[in-house]
Protein backbone atom coordinates (compact mmCIF):
# COMPACT_ATOMS: atom_id res chain seq x y z
CA UNK A 1 0.00 0.00 0.00
CA UNK A 2 1.36 3.59 -0.89
CA UNK A 3 1.90 5.59 1.84
CA UNK A 4 -0.12 9.17 0.91
CA UNK A 5 1.73 12.30 1.83
CA UNK A 6 0.60 14.30 4.68
CA UNK A 7 -1.36 16.98 2.99
CA UNK A 8 0.10 20.46 3.97
CA UNK A 9 -3.21 22.63 5.31
CA UNK A 10 -5.21 25.54 3.49
CA UNK A 11 -3.43 28.57 3.54
CA UNK A 12 -5.05 31.24 5.40
CA UNK A 13 -6.14 34.51 4.19
CA UNK A 14 -3.62 37.32 3.58
CA UNK A 15 -3.49 39.63 6.46
CA UNK A 16 -4.08 42.92 4.92
CA UNK A 17 -2.31 46.31 6.42
CA UNK A 18 -4.40 48.49 8.66
CA UNK A 19 -6.03 51.53 6.76
CA UNK A 20 -4.92 54.75 7.73
CA UNK A 21 -7.79 57.03 9.37
CA UNK A 22 -8.92 60.09 8.04
CA UNK A 23 -6.78 61.95 11.02
CA UNK A 24 -3.52 59.89 9.95
CA UNK A 25 -3.55 60.22 6.51
CA UNK A 26 -4.16 64.16 7.28
CA UNK A 27 -0.87 63.85 9.85
CA UNK A 28 1.29 62.05 7.34
CA UNK A 29 0.33 64.74 4.75
CA UNK A 30 1.26 67.50 6.76
CA UNK A 31 4.48 65.67 7.68
CA UNK A 32 5.37 65.08 3.57
CA UNK A 33 4.36 68.44 2.73
CA UNK A 34 6.74 70.34 5.31
CA UNK A 35 9.91 70.65 2.88
CA UNK A 36 13.36 71.18 4.83
CA UNK A 37 14.34 74.34 6.31
CA UNK A 38 17.25 75.97 8.65
CA UNK A 39 16.47 75.53 12.24
CA UNK A 40 14.94 78.99 13.17
CA UNK A 41 17.70 81.56 15.18
CA UNK A 42 19.23 81.45 17.82
CA UNK A 43 20.44 78.42 16.23
CA UNK A 44 23.33 78.92 13.17
CA UNK A 45 24.93 75.71 11.07
CA UNK A 46 27.82 74.79 12.33
CA UNK A 47 29.47 73.62 8.91
CA UNK A 48 28.83 75.27 5.76
CA UNK A 49 27.68 72.98 3.51
CA UNK A 50 23.46 71.50 4.13
CA UNK A 51 24.83 67.83 4.98
CA UNK A 52 27.45 68.59 7.38
CA UNK A 53 30.58 67.14 6.56
CA UNK A 54 31.12 64.02 5.08
CA UNK A 55 32.19 61.13 7.58
CA UNK A 56 32.41 57.33 5.50
CA UNK A 57 30.84 54.33 7.48
CA UNK A 58 29.94 56.58 10.48
CA UNK A 59 28.54 54.07 13.63
CA UNK A 60 27.71 56.49 16.32
CA UNK A 61 28.37 59.95 18.21
CA UNK A 62 28.89 61.05 21.63
CA UNK A 63 29.33 64.35 23.30
CA UNK A 64 31.61 65.91 26.12
CA UNK A 65 33.07 69.10 27.10
CA UNK A 66 35.68 70.82 26.93
CA UNK A 67 37.00 71.78 30.22
CA UNK A 68 38.87 74.70 28.79
CA UNK A 69 36.53 76.70 26.83
CA UNK A 70 33.52 75.03 27.58
CA UNK A 71 32.61 74.32 24.11
CA UNK A 72 30.52 71.26 23.51
CA UNK A 73 32.49 68.57 21.58
CA UNK A 74 31.31 65.81 19.89
CA UNK A 75 32.96 62.51 19.23
CA UNK A 76 32.62 60.22 15.91
CA UNK A 77 33.04 56.68 15.73
CA UNK A 78 33.16 55.27 12.39
CA UNK A 79 34.88 51.95 10.52
CA UNK A 80 37.55 54.49 9.95
CA UNK A 81 38.74 55.20 13.65
CA UNK A 82 37.37 57.92 16.15
CA UNK A 83 37.51 61.72 15.59
CA UNK A 84 36.67 64.82 17.84
CA UNK A 85 34.63 68.20 16.67
CA UNK A 86 34.56 71.15 18.31
CA UNK A 87 30.89 72.17 17.93
CA UNK A 88 31.09 75.82 18.05
CA UNK A 89 33.88 76.39 15.28
CA UNK A 90 33.27 72.88 13.89
CA UNK A 91 37.14 71.90 13.93
CA UNK A 92 38.28 68.87 14.24
CA UNK A 93 40.61 68.87 16.87
CA UNK A 94 41.81 64.94 17.25
CA UNK A 95 41.78 61.98 15.45
CA UNK A 96 42.58 57.97 16.31
CA UNK A 97 42.56 56.30 12.94
CA UNK A 98 43.64 52.89 15.14
CA UNK A 99 42.00 52.65 18.06
CA UNK A 100 42.60 49.41 20.18
CA UNK A 101 40.40 46.63 18.78
CA UNK A 102 38.49 46.14 22.08
CA UNK A 103 37.80 49.86 22.06
CA UNK A 104 37.28 50.49 18.34
CA UNK A 105 33.26 50.22 18.33
CA UNK A 106 31.07 51.15 21.55
CA UNK A 107 29.11 47.89 21.58
CA UNK A 108 32.50 45.80 23.51
CA UNK A 109 31.41 47.12 26.52
CA UNK A 110 28.07 47.28 28.41
CA UNK A 111 27.65 51.07 29.12
CA UNK A 112 28.54 51.64 25.16
CA UNK A 113 31.32 53.98 25.80
CA UNK A 114 34.39 54.33 23.72
CA UNK A 115 37.68 56.09 25.17
CA UNK A 116 38.02 59.61 24.21
CA UNK A 117 40.42 61.31 22.41
CA UNK A 118 42.27 64.86 22.56
CA UNK A 119 41.47 67.41 25.30
CA UNK A 120 38.95 64.36 26.67
CA UNK A 121 41.43 61.83 26.73
CA UNK A 122 41.47 59.50 29.99
CA UNK A 123 37.85 59.64 30.16
CA UNK A 124 34.70 57.65 28.33
CA UNK A 125 32.38 58.77 25.90
CA UNK A 126 28.94 57.52 25.94
CA UNK A 127 28.17 56.64 21.99
CA UNK A 128 24.74 56.42 20.32
CA UNK A 129 23.93 55.12 16.89
CA UNK A 130 24.34 51.61 15.22
CA UNK A 131 24.69 49.67 18.28
CA UNK A 132 21.66 51.30 20.10
CA UNK A 133 22.00 53.88 22.82
CA UNK A 134 20.49 57.98 22.72
CA UNK A 135 20.91 61.03 22.63
CA UNK A 136 18.71 63.55 24.44
CA UNK A 137 15.73 64.24 22.42
CA UNK A 138 14.32 67.62 24.71
CA UNK A 139 16.28 70.94 26.02
CA UNK A 140 15.74 72.50 29.33
CA UNK A 141 13.57 75.04 27.44
CA UNK A 142 11.17 73.42 25.58
CA UNK A 143 13.37 72.48 22.29
CA UNK A 144 12.28 69.53 21.23
CA UNK A 145 13.75 66.70 18.46
CA UNK A 146 11.73 63.60 16.87
CA UNK A 147 12.35 61.66 13.84
CA UNK A 148 9.59 60.90 11.84
CA UNK A 149 8.99 58.31 8.23
CA UNK A 150 5.95 59.51 7.00
CA UNK A 151 7.60 57.59 3.81
CA UNK A 152 9.78 54.86 4.72
CA UNK A 153 12.25 54.10 4.47
CA UNK A 154 13.37 57.71 4.77
CA UNK A 155 14.25 59.29 8.23
CA UNK A 156 12.89 63.02 8.85
CA UNK A 157 14.32 65.15 12.18
CA UNK A 158 12.06 67.38 13.45
CA UNK A 159 13.04 70.26 15.65
CA UNK A 160 9.85 72.18 17.24
CA UNK A 161 8.45 74.01 20.49
CA UNK A 162 4.78 72.49 20.59
CA UNK A 163 6.02 69.47 22.72
CA UNK A 164 6.17 67.14 19.73
CA UNK A 165 3.72 65.48 17.83
CA UNK A 166 1.05 66.08 16.07
CA UNK A 167 2.28 69.42 15.30
CA UNK A 168 -0.96 71.19 15.06
CA UNK A 169 0.19 74.63 15.08
CA UNK A 170 1.75 76.45 12.42
CA UNK A 171 4.75 74.88 10.72
CA UNK A 172 8.15 77.29 10.70
CA UNK A 173 6.42 78.77 13.86
CA UNK A 174 6.23 76.02 15.97
CA UNK A 175 7.78 73.01 14.10
CA UNK A 176 10.88 72.42 11.46
CA UNK A 177 12.33 70.01 9.34
CA UNK A 178 15.25 70.31 10.04
CA UNK A 179 16.84 67.30 7.94
CA UNK A 180 15.93 64.76 5.81
CA UNK A 181 17.79 61.13 5.62
CA UNK A 182 17.35 60.61 2.17
CA UNK A 183 20.39 59.40 0.95
CA UNK A 184 22.09 57.51 4.09
CA UNK A 185 20.89 56.02 6.75
CA UNK A 186 20.01 58.10 10.25
CA UNK A 187 22.48 57.11 12.79
CA UNK A 188 21.65 59.36 15.97
CA UNK A 189 20.22 62.67 16.54
CA UNK A 190 20.01 64.81 19.80
CA UNK A 191 20.93 67.76 21.65
CA UNK A 192 24.12 67.85 23.56
CA UNK A 193 23.46 68.01 27.31
CA UNK A 194 24.10 71.49 27.95
CA UNK A 195 21.08 71.89 25.29
CA UNK A 196 23.75 74.42 23.36
CA UNK A 197 24.05 71.75 20.51
CA UNK A 198 22.22 69.54 17.95
CA UNK A 199 23.82 66.83 15.96
CA UNK A 200 22.08 64.45 13.46
CA UNK A 201 24.40 61.57 12.21
CA UNK A 202 23.87 59.61 9.33
CA UNK A 203 25.67 56.84 7.62
CA UNK A 204 27.69 58.75 5.49
CA UNK A 205 27.76 62.58 7.26
CA UNK A 206 27.90 64.59 11.00
CA UNK A 207 25.79 67.72 10.79
CA UNK A 208 25.97 70.36 13.44
CA UNK A 209 23.66 73.36 14.97
CA UNK A 210 24.74 75.28 17.59
CA UNK A 211 22.91 78.16 19.52
CA UNK A 212 26.14 79.72 21.04
CA UNK A 213 27.31 82.94 19.48
CA UNK A 214 30.18 83.31 16.57
CA UNK A 215 32.84 85.30 16.97
CA UNK A 216 32.22 86.76 13.65
CA UNK A 217 30.21 85.95 10.55
CA UNK A 218 33.21 83.63 9.24
CA UNK A 219 32.52 81.33 12.29
CA UNK A 220 31.04 78.61 10.22
CA UNK A 221 33.54 75.75 9.55
CA UNK A 222 34.46 75.27 5.80
CA UNK A 223 36.19 71.20 6.56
Amino acid sequence: MTKRNKEAPPAGPAVSEPVLSAYQRALRDRLLSAPVVPPPAPWRPVFEYAYGVPVGGLLGIGFASHSESGHDLVMVVSHDGHGLFDAVTGEKIARDRDPDPEDSTPDGVADLTCPGLGPIAGSRVHIAGLFGGGLHTKAKDGWFLEAVTPAWPNDRVLLSVDGGLPHSGPYGEQWWHIFHAAYSELRAFGFSPSGETIAVATSSDLSLWTRRPSRNNEDVARR
